[in-house]
């Protein structure tokens, strides 16, 4: 971040700039530091105001409402649009942005009356102007239901495709754990990575900058928009435009104009096809398409956005027509693209012959069907993740390693304390043994609900040690890398692979471990970049934790509720083979979670990618991704004068597909567009209208599309009133799919 691109006025009401433009108050309820005594930071210190007011509001009866309704929508909507052929992930920006005027209408409409007054009761619903601590709450409220509860996909897994019995008693104690359980590793690990200037968390600064501008009084010109209306014009146009790739024309979602050019082409539709092919010339005009896996490109910066262009034109454009094309593990005896399991002849995979009685792997039954292959670019996806790991530990290793060195020493002691800690610390702090007492109950809620309901879960109890060992071992080092380098590891691989050699044959052990040892450590992240943002706006920690545990309990409930009644509801939900072609309730993101679940738990790592396994050599891409950065840095190393290649990052660059599948190449390249006209054209020539509205309208573009599928669902797709025309033919590709191998069969496709 330069200096011109940050906000340096003041955020609190009552503060002046002095003439060394260092903010000053004449206010004496507001907390001022000493200019040398600003953060270390540079980047903080440009962005995050140095002041706080104590005496504002914060627990009020705006911000539960808002807080609550907030979390409640959050979750609803991105639990919804999950299982949906293009899952949205609505984040707490867009809350962020439209409780503004909420929050002022409610200030203005809402009685100032005092009740109680004169008692230790006393409190009225409107104490004043909307502020931004009760904004910062909100928005730390409404985190609680952005993006998804890990833990759903257990239930989908268990119940839509092995269609074996979990109880919602059950689902509720997993969801909750998993949820709760990384508030323990975030209580004892906050005082190394909240408390110390060193660990500053980048990702936070953007929250901050633009919590700043939303509070900032706005000298609006003659014919010009306030954010605030921008955000309005642009929801509702968003709003209205997705009834065309919502109902309308949902060929939006994927224009593949190859596939139009060359109708009877099985080569041309592998090439051109943007669901099941390399999406070659393939756009989506449709929002939930572009953001749908990647997140908004809008908030993506030029830099991180050219490493997954670059990481994606390999992989799909170099590697998987060389690896298809050679026939590379049978490549053409299946689709191109594709996340399903296939059997050596290429026909779907039959894994409930597989299963015995006790849920369990039949192995006399395995033998007897054969190996499970994968199609060739599913088990690259493999390769990817983990030649990212190794390449994510190298990179850092190398090009962060003295830092990260330096600041974990700084943050193991106590006698570098920054601004923004001085300040916290005349508010009362969350005592330890809050934290403490909530990891206990949580790992002893887990350990019965796995032993009493073993036959559902099938962890054992020593499972559930080791996973909360691993979650608690790698907090603290991903905790650095994060709040140092914004890059998070991934664990899941890791757990996946441990459980799977320690404990093969059971499913659903698996994924539970993996949810346990990965998910709660990515929680208590969470919780910690959120600990950190409040740290940042000077909210008091208690009301913070109450925020959290709230927040996290209510989108738990809503998370489970909402997918328990489209489970229930949706006839055939999940199921590829008997859903309308045209249907949205495909479940991607669960069908690779499935399919994650019979590779590495139910058949096992050592069948598939061990000595016993076909993709014995995939693990080669451990050493090709430790490699890789280490070129970069040699390159480094030798030109230092050429910055650009310090901008090489090998764990994002190499990584780039790792969403895909579920993700399909539509996705990226839509991404990759309008990542490229945002964070490059836009962000280069006009920065001052990227600068203003460039988050607003990512908010926009998220909310206006999420109400309007909800209302399309509560409205047509309860009812299924269906729309059946050409333009409703969601990619127009159907030989894409096909295999191109001699004397394999396929329903509607040539045999060669």
């Amino acid at each position: 971040m330069e200096s011109h691109e940050q906000i340096t006025t003041p955020l609190l009401t009552g503060i002046k700039e002095d003439h060394h433009n260092r903010p000053s108050t004449s206010s004496s309820s507001s907390v001022m530091a000493e200019p040398e005594e600003n953060s270390p930071i540079k980047q903080v210190a440009l962005t995050v105001p140095i002041t706080d007011d104590p005496t504002l509001p914060v627990l009020t009866f705006r911000m539960w409402v808002l807080g609550t309704l907030s979390c409640v929508l959050l979750s609803f909507l991105n639990q919804f649009f999950w299982y949906r052929n293009e899952p949205l992930t609505i984040t707490a920006i867009s809350a962020q942005i439209a409780v503004v005027p909420l929050g002022n209408l409610m200030a203005s409409l809402i009685t100032d009356r005092v009740f109680f007054k004169g008692t230790r009761l006393e409190f009225t619903m409107n104490p004043g102007p909307f502020n931004v601590k009760e904004h910062v709450l909100i928005t730390i409220f409404a985190n609680s239901g952005a993006g998804t509860v890990y833990a759903i996909h257990i239930v989908s897994a268990v119940k839509i495709f092995y269609r074996e019995n979990l109880t919602f008693w059950v689902s509720l104690i997993v969801v909750m754990t998993t949820q709760v359980l990384g508030f323990g590793w975030a209580g004892i690990f906050r005082r190394y990575l909240v408390e110390p200037a060193a660990m500053w968390w980048p990702s936070n600064l953007v929250q901050v900058s633009l919590f700043r501008a939303l509070h900032e009084k706005e000298e609006r010109s003659k014919g010009s928009l306030s954010r605030t209306q921008f955000f309005l014009i642009a929801f509702i146009c968003s709003f209205a435009y997705y009834v065309f790739p919502g109902y309308l024309f949902k060929m939006l979602t994927s224009l593949s104009w190859v596939c139009w050019v060359f109708p009877t082409s099985i080569l041309a539709q592998q090439l051109g096809s943007g669901l099941n092919g390399l999406g070659i010339g393939a756009i989506g005009l449709d929002w939930s398409t572009v953001s749908s896996y990647l997140g908004s490109p809008l908030a993506s910066p030029w830099f991180a956005t050219a490493n997954v262009a670059v990481g994606f034109a390999i992989i799909m454009y170099v590697v998987t027509p060389i690896a298809y094309w050679l026939n590379i593990y049978k490549a053409k005896t299946f689709p191109i693209f594709s996340d399903g399991l296939f059997t050596s002849t290429g026909q779907d995979y039959n894994i409930s012959s597989i299963i015995d009685n006790n849920f369990h792997l039949d192995v006399t039954a395995y033998e007897k069907s054969g190996p499970l292959y994968l199609s060739t670019f599913f088990a690259m996806t493999y390769g990817v993740g983990f030649a990212a790991l190794s390449a994510t530990v190298v990179h850092v290793l190398l090009f962060h390693g003295r830092e990260i060195w330096q600041l974990s020493k700084s943050a193991f002691q106590n006698n570098k304390i920054d601004v923004h800690t001085r300040l916290m610390s005349k508010y009362n702090q969350v005592p330890e043994w809050w934290f403490i007492c909530i990891l206990i109950g949580n790992i002893a809620a887990t350990i019965f609900a796995c032993e009493y309901y073993n036959e559902q879960l099938q962890l054992p109890w020593w499972g559930v040690l080791l996973a909360c060992f691993l979650a608690i071992f790698f907090t603290l080092p991903i905790g650095i890398i994060t709040a140092t380098t914004n890059q998070t590891p991934g664990l899941n691989i890791i757990t996946e692979y441990i459980i799977g050699y320690l404990y093969p044959g059971r499913p659903v052990a698996n994924i539970c471990f993996k949810v346990y040892g990965y998910i709660s450590m990515t929680q208590a992240i969470t919780f910690l970049q959120d600990f950190k943002l409040g740290h940042y706006m000077k909210i008091p920690p208690r009301t913070m934790f109450m925020a959290q545990v709230v927040g996290t309990v209510i989108a738990g409930l809503v998370y489970l509720g909402t997918a328990w009644w489209l489970i229930n509801t949706i006839p055939n939900i999940c199921d590829t083979n008997l859903l309308p072609p045209d249907s949205q309730w495909t479940c991607p993101s669960d069908h690779v979670f499935y399919d994650a679940s019979v590779i590495w738990g139910l058949i096992g790592p050592r069948r598939i990618f061990g000595d016993l396994g076909t993709y014995a050599a995939v693990n080669w891409f451990f050493l090709a991704g430790a490699i890789a950065p280490v070129l970069v840095w040699l390159a480094h190393r030798a030109f230092p004068e050429q910055n650009w290649i310090r901008l090489i990052n090998m764990p994002v660059l190499i990584g780039a597909t790792g969403n895909m599948p579920p993700a399909t190449a539509v996705n990226y390249t839509s991404w990759i567009i309008v990542g490229f006209l945002s964070g490059f054209v836009v962000y280069r020539y006009r920065q001052d209208w990227w600068r203003r509205h460039n988050y607003v309208l990512s908010g926009a573009l998220d909310a206006g599309l999420a109400f309007m599928g909800v209302l399309l669902y509560l409205s047509l797709g309860l009812e299924e009133i269906n729309l059946t025309w050409w333009g409703n033919n969601l990619d127009g590709c159907p030989l894409a799919t096909c295999p191109t191998a001699k004397g394999v069969v396929a329903e509607g496709c040539p045999v060669f």
